[in-house]
Order: structure tokens, then C-alpha cells, then sequence
């Protein structure tokens, strides 16, 4: 004794009442007090053993005793174990070892109570053992008390600063806090006392996931997998880490791997769905989920995205069958009833869908997707007291927090800022792909560009008819146009049409994400068009996976992506000004006169239409307005009520898009003092009807956040001026962009007030509202709004150099085109 210091026979003291050899112990301790007879740590440590070992079996069980009890715990009985060391705590009470045995066999059968007081019972007959600390604390956790738990951690670590095992629990607890850096933290120090277990690392990856850095998390899983090779969670976890890398082929390598060892791994297999859908393998994604399903009858999530790709393929009923089962068996679920409020929406059951995103809402109150979706839809329906209750979050919706699809209020508000932060928001949060390796820089600038016009509105739609012409105009000496189309549509004339005037015309619907990507750099695309940006069907992550060399946001989003990978937006000096140029993501490409493509080629119906026939008076002043019903606010309402109020006889003509909305705006007006028989819906005809009807209409009057776009087109070209307020946004500056192109910027207001006063002016003024009919009808072949051919010129150049700059190694960067 006598040639160890006090520090050394401390620790061997400590040792021996860890192992439960207190007489041992107690030996070091007297021999402490023989050289330092004052020492209290030792005085008092002696007196704890006399305390706890005062009985005649002061010495406790025999080392026989002990290991035949933990025989029994090693080889699995662990009910047995209880039994036996319930019978000698009777002899032994104060034996801490068969308290900590019977603890672990208590917590390994579930009864945590019984855990709870035997290891409880460990830390009170020996202070000093770090085992009975941190198994303590794992109890503790397990309850969800997780404070409590690391403090008990940490007391064994104290005792033992390279407990190993402490350090790893630590780390869970502070995982299940959601404090992830602190778990790393301390799963590193676990991890260097000892690197090569298998749960720590695995721990880990799971960590560096949460956190969003999958690099690290894969790098921890293949140190768990070279422990334990047969470890499908592992590799099961690696795959959803290559999934949030974009990297989809290693994440289904994953998947599969891991189901080779676990065939009936339900996770796996949905997993391997999740994936397999977000390729755009709808079938093989239906077939894995079907799997999950099998092995787990109780999968909510499974039936949930199952839904969700049902719902892709347009099958609706079979969607909400899923999305019920999904929540018959999690009938809390927000996200579900966001899904079902889709799929009716889809199904025009907009009432209902306004419903089940409500129920989400009840669920979840700062569901952004949900909210972002209710208050559309209640747009849709002109529900203005609903949309009132729901907008007073829309200044962060989107913005903060959670993204949402950023059409889905672009007509709520005239906010360019908030639009790009959107934008940029939903870009970040929704598009993780990999950027894949494009084919190399030709040695010589091309002859002919490859120009790729991507969409799922090659079909009777608005930018089917806007860009027909514009795409037959194309000089095909020096490009070369694809078109690749997003959605099949039969029976549809426009489809047949647009489809012809392509060189290239690609139904690319049922291929998958790698399928398109394939196809696409087969093609050798030097530009890809994005028609369709954040509007229905579209396929934004296909260009984030980079489709060309230069990318392009063009004509179907009016308004900025907020994404790194589209590289120019095609705009004029009036829809984008300079002053509001901080607000688009994208270079621009400055058109000199409008960004809006025009067909002057298109049919106008020849047969004949009357007023009456259409349900207008004879003889009345017709205002109109043919923008969709979720454009107008209670801002413009309020102007159009009074200025009827003061044009007798007058009525306005807006177009029917739903019973709801028609029901609603009537009540509106009769709320305002006009009758709602003033308010009159044109039915939806052929488009070469309508365009001939407009000839009945006086004065087509603007929405304000959202304005007229290719309806304002269509009024103009049959003659019908249109008055507009130009507001701060993309999508509330195209009417005076076109009325411009058309020479008549009179008809541009600035204000509420102006935009009033015009329009009484005009509707009270006969010669006046002549005059600029009569002007419109000089400039609508003069001037640049309808020259198609000069248009197509105009884009060309914009496309070359766009295409310039890349090939000259130059960073994208404005350009403009002359006129």
C-alpha cells in the first residue's frame, strides 16, 4: 500500500466497490486513513460501506451466486433472471450488482418501473458506480425524461471520464431533444473511445441526416456496414440520405441491398417508393408501396403516398380510397387532409376541398401547404369573408418557415418581394437533385441552336395559343425546336396543331425523371424552355437536374423561379423595371417591346352573335372582365359596383368558372347596392367564339395583383380596349406591357383613383371611347403587340445571345435586345 499514492488507492477503492468487493474496498480505504488519518473522502467513503454492508452479509453473495444469475440474463431468460435475483435481494439487499442485473432484465421485458427502482437502488448503495448512473439514465429516457436522463450520464462520467457507453447515450438523448449538434458532439466522443460500434455510428449518420448533411450520415453508415455487413437499417438510411443528395440510382442501390438482407423490411420498401416516385416511376412506385402495405396492413404513410401517386396519374377515386385508409388509421394527420383537399380540388369539388384543408388547419395551425391551398381555392369561389379570416398570415406564408407553391397566392397580393422569397424558398426546400454532367462545349459555336420548349400545356390552353405561331415563325436555318410535353391529351385539336409545327415533338408523360434526362442530352438541347414554371403539372425539377446549357424561364410563370439553375426570365422594360430588378432570381432578357408572344394568324368564329343571345341587354353599357374569377378582389369589386352605380343601365360581363363563384359575386354586388342580375357569366365556348364575342363588349376592365395576360391579348386583338392599373409585380404589369406594345399607354392608370376615373370617363363618353377603338384598330397590324414575325426575331436574338455568353465561358448576365 505504502507505494501508492492516495490517488492511485482512491481509484482501486473505487474499482472494487464497482465490482461489489467491499471488503476489498473497505482494505484501500483503511489504508488511506493509516497514511492520511484526517482524510474525509475517505472517512466518509469508508462509513458509506459500513452503512450499506452492516449485516451479516457484510461480504454479500458469493462470485458463484453472481455469475450463475448472470448466466442466466446472458443466455436470454430473462424472466427467470427476475425470479432469482428477486429471491436473493431478500438475502442480499444491499447487494447493488444483483440490483443492476435485475434492472437490465426488468428494462429488457418492458417493466420499466421495476427498472426504474432497481437501478435507482444501484445509485443509492453505490455511489461511485458510473454503471448504475447511466443505466439509471437510460430508464429515465425511456419515460421521455431526457433532462433528467443526461444529467445522470453525466454523473457517470464523472465517475468514469472514458465511459464510452455514457457518451453514446448522451448523444441519443440529446438527438431526442433535437438538439443535433450537441449529439454529434457527443457521439464523437464516443465514437473515439470506441470506434467500432456498430449503434454509435449508426447514430451518427442518423444525426448528420436530420441535419441535413448527408455526405457525413453516409459516411457514417458505411462505418456501421463494415462492422456489420447484414445491417438493412443501415442501409436503408443510407439510401434516404442519397435520396436527399438527389442522388436517386444510389439511394434505390441502397434500398435494394438492404432488402436483400430484410425481404419483408415494410420501411424499405416504402422507402424504395418514395424514391422510385420522385423519378417519375409511378408504377414501380405503386408496386413498392403495395409491398410496404403487405408486411405492414397499418402502414399510414404508405397508404398516404400511394394516394399521392395515384393522384400524379390522375386516378382520383382510387387516391382518396388510400387517403381515407390513411386516415382511419391516423385520423390526426394534417398532411393527409391536405392530400385529400387535392385530389377533390382536381375533381372540381372545390367546397369540399376548402373542407378538408380546413381540417388540416384544425389539426395543424401553421400548415402552410394547407393554408396556401385553402385560401386559392376560396379565391376560386370568390369566398372574400373566408379569404379575409385566412390572409392575415400571408405576409410570412412562404416566406418564413415552410415553403408552399408560390402561384398559389401570387394573385392574393401585388408583393414582387415577397414573391422571389417565395420563390426562392420553395426552390430551395423542393429541388435537391443532382446536377448532373452535361455533354462538353462544342470546339465551334453551332449553326443551328437546339432549342428545347418544354410543357404541360401543349393542349387548348393559353400558352398553346400564344406561342403556336411564335413557334412556326422560328427560322429554321439557324434552329433546330423541340418540343417535349409533360401531359398526354387526347382529342384535343390545339394538340394536334402545336404538335406539327415542332421539328421535334416528344410525349415524354410516362418517362421517368433519368428517362427525360436521357432523352433530353440525346437530343443535344443547347437551350431548355421552361413553359409552365409553378403552374399546374409542371416539372421544374427536371431543369434542376439541368436539361441544357442555358435554362429559361419563359411565359407560363409570371414571375420569378427563385432557383439557381434557371439562368435568364424572358421580359420587357415594363413588366420588369429596373428599379424592380433585385426582385427576379434570373438574368433578363429584355425584349424590346413585350415578353408576350401573339398568334396574328388566329381564327375568329363567323357566326353570328347578339347580345341577346349571350343574356346582355341590347342597348346597356357592357363592362368586362374574362380574367378567371380568382383574380378579382374586393378592391377592384368595389370600383366596377360604383362606377354601374353611376352608368345606368350597365352590367358586367365576367366569364363563368364555377357556381360558387357565380353565387358569390352576385351576392357580393347585391351587398354593394346592385342587383345581382346586373352581374352576368358567359359560358365557356370554343375559343374562336369567344374571341368573336368580345365585339359585344364596350370596355374590358383589369384586375389589379393578377392582370389580364392572354385575356388581355385576346380583347385587344378583337378591338376591345382594356383599361389597367400597373402595379409593382410581374404578374400586375403585363396588361400595360401589352397596351403599350399595342400604342395605346393612355389606357395605363397608376392608381385606384386614376384607373376609376378613366373608366367612368370612357363608359360616359362616347366620342371618347370611339376614338380609342378606333386608334386600337389602326395599331393592331401596325404596331409590335401582334407582329408575330418581327416578335420571333426579337426572342431569337435573345436566345443567340444568351447562348453566346455560355459558349464564350461568360456567366449569364442581362441582355438586352434591340428593336
Amino acid at each position: 500500500m505504502v507505494e501508492l499514492s492516495l490517488e492511485q488507492a482512491f481509484s482501486q477503492a473505487k474499482y472494487h466497490v464497482e465490482k461489489g468487493e467491499v471488503s476489498e474496498a473497505r482494505k484501500f480505504y483503511q489504508a488511506i486513513l493509516t497514511a492520511a488519518p484526517n482524510n474525509k473522502s475517505a472517512q466518509e467513503a469508508l462509513a458509506t460501506l459500513q452503512r450499506a454492508h452492516s449485516s451479516t452479509d457484510i461480504q454479500g453473495p458469493s462470485q458463484t451466486v453472481l455469475n450463475q444469475l448472470l448466466s442466466l440474463y446472458n443466455s436470454g431468460q430473462l424472466a427467470d433472471t427476475v425470479k432469482q435475483a428477486q429471491v436473493l435481494i431478500k438475502q442480499y439487499p444491499d447487494a447493488f450488482t444483483i440490483w443492476n442485473i435485475l434492472g437490465a432484465a426488468s428494462k429488457s421485458l418492458g417493466d420499466l418501473d421495476k427498472a426504474t427502482l432497481a437501478f435507482k437502488k444501484v445509485t443509492e448503495l453505490s455511489p461511485n458506480n458510473a454503471d448504475g448512473y447511466n443505466n439509471y439514465g437510460v430508464i429515465l429516457k425511456s419515460q421521455g425524461k431526457l433532462e433528467k436522463a443526461i444529467e445522470f450520464y453525466n454523473r457517470a462520467i464523472l465517475l468514469k471520464p472514458n465511459y464510452a457507453d455514457a457518451y453514446k447515450n448522451i448523444g441519443n438523448a440529446f438527438q431526442s431533444q433535437g438538439k443535433l449538434e450537441k449529439a454529434i458532439e457527443a457521439y464523437t466522443k464516443a465514437l473515439f473511445l470506441m470506434p467500432n460500434n456498430v449503434d454509435t455510428n449508426f447514430n451518427t449518420g442518423n444525426t448528420y441526416r436530420e441535419l441535413g448533411k448527408p455526405e457525413e450520415a453516409i459516411e457514417a453508415y458505411t462505418k456501421a456496414l463494415i462492422l456489420k455487413p447484414d445491417y438493412a437499417e443501415a442501409y436503408n438510411n443510407m439510401g434516404v440520405a442519397f435520396h436527399d443528395q438527389g442522388k436517386l440510382d444510389k439511394a434505390l442501390e441502397a434500398y435494394t441491398k438492404a432488402l436483400v438482407i430484410k425481404p419483408d423490411y415494410d420501411e424499405g420498401h416504402y422507402n424504395m417508393g418514395n424514391t422510385l416516385k420522385d423519378q417519375g416511376k409511378l408504377n414501380k412506385a405503386i408496386e413498392a408501396y403495395t409491398k410496404a402495405i403487405s408486411f405492414n396492413p397499418n402502414y399510414t404513410n404508405a397508404y398516404n403516398n400511394m394516394g399521392v401517386v395515384l393522384k400524379a396519374q390522375g386516378k382520383l377515386k382510387e387516391a382518396i380510397v388510400f387517403y381515407t385508409k390513411a386516415l382511419s388509421l391516423n385520423p390526426d394527420c394534417p398532411g393527409t387532409y391536405n392530400n385529400i383537399g387535392g385530389a377533390l380540388q382536381d375533381q372540381g369539388k372545390l367546397e369540399e376541398a376548402i373542407e378538408a384543408y380546413g381540417k388540416a388547419l384544425a389539426l395543424k395551425h401553421d400548415h402552410a401547404i394547407a393554408r396556401s391551398h385553402k385560401i386559392h381555392q376560396q379565391a376560386h369561389i370568390s369566398d372574400w369573408k373566408g379569404l379575409e379570416d385566412n390572409c392575415s398570415s400571408l405576409p410570412t406564408l412562404g416566406v418564413l418557415g415552410k415553403a408552399i407553391s408560390p402561384f398559389s397566392v401570387l394573385a392574393l397580393e401585388d408583393a414582387p418581394e415577397r414573391h422571389r422569397l417565395r420563390s426562392e424558398n420553395y426552390a430551395r426546400e423542393i429541388f435537391s437533385q443532382q446536377r448532373v454532367m452535361l455533354p462538353s462545349k462544342p470546339s465551334q459555336m453551332p449553326k443551328r441552336l437546339r432549342i428545347g420548349y418544354f410543357s404541360a400545356d401543349f393542349k387548348d390552353h393559353p400558352v398553346a395559343r400564344l406561342i403556336f405561331m411564335l413557334i412556326e415563325c422560328h427560322n429554321r436555318n439557324r434552329f433546330e425546336v423541340f418540343g417535349y410535353s409533360f401531359v398526354r391529351t387526347k382529342n384535343d385539336k390545339m394538340r394536334e396543331k402545336i404538335s406539327g409545327v415542332f421539328d421535334v415533338f416528344r410525349d415524354i408523360h410516362n418517362l421517368s425523371n433519368t428517362e427525360v434526362l436521357e432523352t433530353v442530352h440525346e437530343d443535344k438541347i443547347d437551350i431548355a424552355i421552361d413553359l409552365t414554371g409553378y403552374t399546374k403539372d409542371s416539372k421544374t425539377n427536371l431543369f434542376s437536374s439541368r436539361l441544357a446549357p442555358v435554362q429559361i424561364n419563359y411565359l407560363g410563370y409570371p414571375g420569378t423561379l427563385g432557383a439557381d439553375f434557371m439562368d435568364y426570365i424572358v421580359a420587357d422594360p415594363i413588366v420588369i423595371p429596373e428599379d424592380k430588378r433585385q426582385h427576379y432570381s434570373e438574368q433578363i432578357i429584355y425584349l424590346p417591346h413585350t415578353y408576350q408572344p401573339n398568334d396574328n394568324t388566329r381564327a375568329i368564329s363567323q357566326k353570328v352573335q347578339t347580345r341577346e343571345n349571350m343574356g346582355l341587354p341590347s342597348d346597356g353599357f357592357i363592362f368586362c372582365c374574362f380574367n378567371n374569377n380568382y383574380k378579382i378582389s374586393p378592391k377592384e369589386f368595389d370600383i366596377w359596383m360604383r362606377l354601374m352605380a353611376k352608368v345606368e343601365g350597365s352590367v358586367l360581363w365576367l366569364l363563368k368558372c364555377n357556381k360558387w363563384a357565380e353565387q358569390n359575386l352576385k351576392r357580393e354586388a347585391e351587398a354593394r347596392g346592385i342587383s345581382g342580375d346586373r352581374v352576368i357569366f358567359a359560358e365557356k365556348v370554343a375559343n374562336s367564339e369567344h374571341l368573336a364575342r368580345h365585339r359585344l363588349a364596350d370596355l374590358f376592365l383589369d384586375t389589379f395583383n393578377y392582370n389580364a395576360h392572354t385575356t388581355a391579348s385576346d380583347a385587344l386583338w378583337m378591338g376591345l380596349p382594356v383599361v389597367t392599373k400597373l402595379g409593382e409585380g410581374f404578374a400586375a404589369r403585363v396588361a400595360g406591357s401589352l397596351l403599350n406594345a399595342v400604342g395605346l399607354p393612355e389606357l395605363i392608370t397608376h392608381s385606384e383613383e386614376a384607373y376609376e376615373a378613366l373608366i367612368l370617363k370612357l363608359a360616359t363618353s362616347p366620342k371618347k371611347l370611339s376614338a380609342i377603338k378606333e386608334k386600337l384598330e389602326a395599331n393592331r397590324l401596325s404596331k409590335p403587340l401582334f407582329n408575330t414575325e418581327q416578335y420571333t426575331k426579337h426572342l431569337e436574338n435573345g436566345y443567340q445571345q444568351a447562348y453566346q455568353r455560355y459558349f464564350n465561358g461568360e456567366i449569364a448576365n442581362t441582355i438586352i435586345v434591340p428593336e
